[in-house]
């Protein structure tokens, strides 16, 4: 079922997500397009049945403001500019609209139907899906995270035994996740699963480098690689599916919007690339990917589970990783996922973690001077991933954790907690 769509055109606004998440709230279905996309671009992506020109702070670009083709101004759909204002447009705002002005625009101006739902979005993705795989096979990276796993189950639905998926462990995952991706997905859910223990070819090739960027683009190369290596021993395999959603894409920056990072499955992908994409989640934003999954019958406990990096630890190994670190991290980790189930805390915060700087700081332990790292906390609450608040934890809790990480984990003496929302802060620290 072709749902209908409302364009949003980038011209410089942060808040693009905004507006496309109170249209989606409605139950029209939105999108985020790059302020030049041409006529005959807009009518490609089917049912587009309006557009908001979006600007703000952003618009000037190399020193003249962008501006939309004129052309789109009699493509047949009414438009409506934000902090925008043209005499081409009927409607014109200085600033995103109130609800009901917006509900308006899309529902009466536009005739847009609600019909965007999870029911319908699968239908839609499992036919786009067949038609683009055919009878070929899909390559999955199966991390047993969320994306990863709604994924695994679209695909599954869609084309069945065509997909394999591959668990590749980097040396960079939590504390005893890959054998838990194993017994879940091979003994209980009996998928198709090849595991690869890469982590001292993942190791070898972060040694030394400290960029946060050039570690996220050798750990995406790095997967590609073995993605390669592991379809040259299977036939049939022509595509490469990803669990990229919509912040991804967003934060990966636009014509009119900085990069805030890259991503391992957006940017950084090797030249000789020899699979297809297959990205059936890229448009919905996080808590769309968990009503997802539940639509496709994944278990509450999988859906929910707690966000993870595709980079893993890597990230939270700040500057060059080091072994001893690295275990710093996966140890405290775990300590602190330990404290905050038994706390009931973990159903109540989105997403918490530990990372350790690649410096110490001075100590005592043992009534002598010590010189070692520190672990830091961080937990915050989000719906979409886009802005993010910090998670007031009871002091009590806080001192169980930091109690244990400081007798538990070795070459630490230091705990502190991150009290910085998103933004200006982002929820990585990479």
């Amino acid at each position: 079922m072709k749902q209908d769509m409302i364009a949003i055109l980038d011209l410089g606004s942060t808040e693009n997500t905004v507006v496309a998440r109170a249209i989606r709230d409605m139950g029209v279905y939105s999108e985020i397009h790059p302020h030049d996309i041409t006529v005959d671009e807009l009518k490609a992506l089917d049912n587009v049945k309006g557009i908001i020109l979006n600007g703000g702070e952003n618009r000037v670009v190399d020193g003249r403001p962008v501006d939309i083709d004129p052309a789109l101004y009699n493509s047949g759909v009414p438009v409506m500019a934000i902090d925008h204002p043209t005499a081409q447009c009927e409607k014109k705002y200085t600033a995103i609209p109130e609800e009901d002005v917006l509900k308006d625009f899309v529902l009466k101006q536009c005739k847009a139907e609600t019909n965007w739902n999870m029911k319908n979005f699968i239908e839609d993705q499992v036919e786009l899906i067949r038609r683009q795989v055919g009878d070929k096979k899909v390559l999955l990276a199966l991390s047993g995270g969320v994306d990863s796993s709604v994924v695994a189950a679209m695909l599954i639905k869609a084309i069945g035994q065509q997909l394999v998926c591959v668990h590749v462990n980097h040396g960079l995952m939590r504390k005893n996740e890959s054998e838990s991706v194993v017994e879940v997905f091979r003994n209980q859910l009996h998928a198709n699963l090849i595991y690869v223990d890469a982590t001292e070819r993942f190791l070898g090739k972060l040694s030394g480098v400290s960029d946060p960027e050039e570690k996220r683009k050798i750990i995406g190369g790095e997967f590609i690689r073995v993605f390669e290596e592991e379809a040259r021993k299977l036939d049939g395999i022509h595509f490469l599916g990803q669990g990229t959603i919509y912040p991804d894409i967003i934060e990966s920056g636009t014509k009119t919007a900085k990069m805030v990072k890259s991503h391992h499955n957006v940017g950084g992908l090797p030249e000789d690339l020899q699979f297809e994409l297959v990205e059936p989640l890229k448009q919905l934003f996080k808590d769309e990917v968990r009503a997802c999954g539940i639509e496709l019958g994944l278990p509450a406990g999988m859906v929910y589970r707690q966000p993870f990096p595709g980079p893993g630890l890597g990230v939270r190994c700040l500057g060059a990783i080091t072994r001893d670190r690295l275990e710093a991290v996966r140890e405290s980790d775990a300590i602190l996922r330990e404290e905050f189930e038994k706390a009931g805390l973990d159903k109540k915060v989105w997403q918490y973690f530990t990372v350790v700087p690649d410096f110490k700081s001075v100590g005592m332990k043992n009534h002598a001077r010590c010189f070692e790292y520190m672990v830091i906390v961080r937990a915050i609450n989000t719906i979409d991933a886009m802005t993010a608040s910090v998670e007031k934890v009871d002091w009590e809790v806080l001192e169980r954790i930091t109690n244990r990480i400081l007798v538990e984990v070795e070459n630490v003496n230091r705990v502190c907690y991150d009290c910085s929302p998103k933004p200006p802060a982002t929820i990585e620290f990479e």
